[in-house]
């Protein structure tokens, strides 16, 4: 009798051994197929970003080619017309005027990281983050200072371009944009290095423990404006 009890508790602890086994497998296929299954939705999903990155470029690189056989079927036009090629002169000085064409010359660089560690004037870890204002601030400081094409991050700066801030991110003409922010001003140098004066808002941002260094250039390339502007509600006077 004793040992048929025995062999009874024996029998049940193997019984509950192999069913605690068969759970925690069960658990681990299921774990095991959930993770399978959220990286390959992953893989499909940035294959897919890939893929519409890649038409995107191929589309952008056929606007940039149409635009340069307009742009010399124009000249060809205007060739021997006095007339016309005025025209032209004044479409392309308004197209560097709103954004729509790349510009290079003198100027300066500007550039902007978020600070480390604790900042010696403020214990607002914030403080130390470039926020959207910042960069506003330091386009505004520029046009004031007579920048005559400004971009950041390479994206141009134009009547319509809109910063705004997305969590870590800052947005700008619809693009999601990361620090260091390089913002790049072409205009007289040394007026624009004049953003350094002291009570400048480089220098604020600098006390704050923000990394910002200025250097100047002889030769910085804007690019153009990559979006469409368009005016809703302005319209030419009649006379």
């Amino acid at each position: 009798m004793p040992n048929k009890k025995l062999i009874s508790i024996i029998l049940g602890v193997m019984c509950f051994a192999l069913t605690v086994g068969i759970v925690v497998q069960m658990k681990t296929i299921q774990n095991t197929n959930s993770t399978i299954g959220q990286n390959q939705e992953a893989n499909e999903l940035r294959d897919e970003i890939l893929r519409y990155k890649e038409r995107y470029d191929n589309r952008f690189a056929e606007l940039e080619k149409a635009e340069a056989e307009l742009e010399k079927a124009r000249e060809e036009a205007t060739k021997n017309d006095s007339e016309l090629e005025q025209a032209q002169q004044q479409i392309t000085e308004g197209n560097k005027l709103t954004g729509m064409t790349e510009v290079t010359g003198p100027g300066v660089i500007i550039t902007l990281t978020d600070g480390k560690g604790i900042s010696s004037s403020t214990l607002n870890a914030s403080q130390l983050i470039v926020h959207d204002l910042d960069v506003l601030s330091v386009v505004n400081e520029l046009i004031n200072a007579g920048a005559e094409a400004i971009s950041i991050n390479d994206q141009r700066w134009v009547l319509t371009t809109a910063i705004s801030c997305r969590g870590n991110t800052i947005d700008i003409n619809g693009e999601r944009i990361g620090a260091p922010f390089t913002i790049k001003a072409i205009g007289l140098p040394e007026y624009l290095a004049g953003l350094e004066r002291v009570g400048g808002y480089l220098e604020l941002m600098k006390g704050q423990g923000v990394g910002v260094n200025l250097e100047r250039s002889n030769s910085i390339t804007i690019p153009k404006y990559s979006g469409v502007i368009n005016f809703e509600y302005l319209q030419n006077v009649e006379e």
